[in-house]
């Protein structure tokens, strides 16, 4: 199986924020990958992406601080952060409007909910799909997400994880270690999805990648 990392929001990016180059978009091989061999694939896959300078979103500036920097912090690989969530899909998904980082408002409709225990405590997180429709990316969803981390150790405004809508709509897999953060977080020139209150999680998720600021 062949799975499109971060594609979905690119695309989102490129369409609707102010374009400043060209989609993006990787795909990594998972068929044969253990959970933590696809994360650690991930990453790499971010760290070459933001490093190219044919397909960075980086000022030279900004790229030559980001690869002297030792490209992109992560926290350690976690099982604990790869999440099997009761899954609650709404039958009639309502349309709300999302902020952003600009005065555009993203348009979404509220997919389900996910829900789910970390160290004895419950929480839950709200799945968003575009209300358009893209080629290719009919069964993605968008999870994007603060935690105690956030304007920590990770970028202020929020970080994303991108999930396929899975053939058991009971449960669904939700991996923090494979959270990546928004352009906003690195440069100017995008309008960037705020996560709303209700996917505030009251947990430090030290999975996935930490900030790095290169302004």
């Amino acid at each position: 199986m062949r799975f499109s990392q971060f594609a979905l929001f690119f695309l989102l990016c490129f369409v609707a924020c102010t374009p400043k180059m060209a989609q993006k978009q990787y795909e990594i091989d998972s068929s044969n990958l253990t959970p933590k061999e696809f994360a650690y694939q991930h990453q790499q896959e971010l760290n070459s992406t933001y490093a190219d300078k044919e397909k960075s979103i980086l000022s030279e500036t900004q790229r030559e601080k980001f690869i002297q920097g030792g490209y992109h912090p992560f926290f350690p690989y976690a099982d604990k952060y790869r999440i099997t969530a009761d899954f609650e899909v709404y039958d009639n998904p309502k349309k709300i409007g999302m902020k952003t980082s600009t005065s555009r408002i993203a348009k979404y409709k509220i997919y389900g909910k996910a829900s789910f225990t970390l160290d004895g405590t419950p929480y839950s997180l709200l799945l968003y799909k575009s209300v358009s429709t893209y080629p290719g990316y009919e069964n993605s969803l968008f999870i994007p997400f603060t935690d105690l981390t956030s304007g920590e150790e990770t970028y202020g405004g929020g970080r994303y994880i991108d999930v396929q809508i899975p053939e058991d709509k009971t449960k669904i897999v939700i991996d923090f270690n494979l959270s990546y953060q928004p352009y906003c977080s690195y440069t100017t020139g995008y309008s960037c999805p705020i996560p709303p209150e209700e996917n505030f999680l009251d947990h430090r998720i030290i999975a996935g990648i930490k900030h790095v600021d290169l302004h």
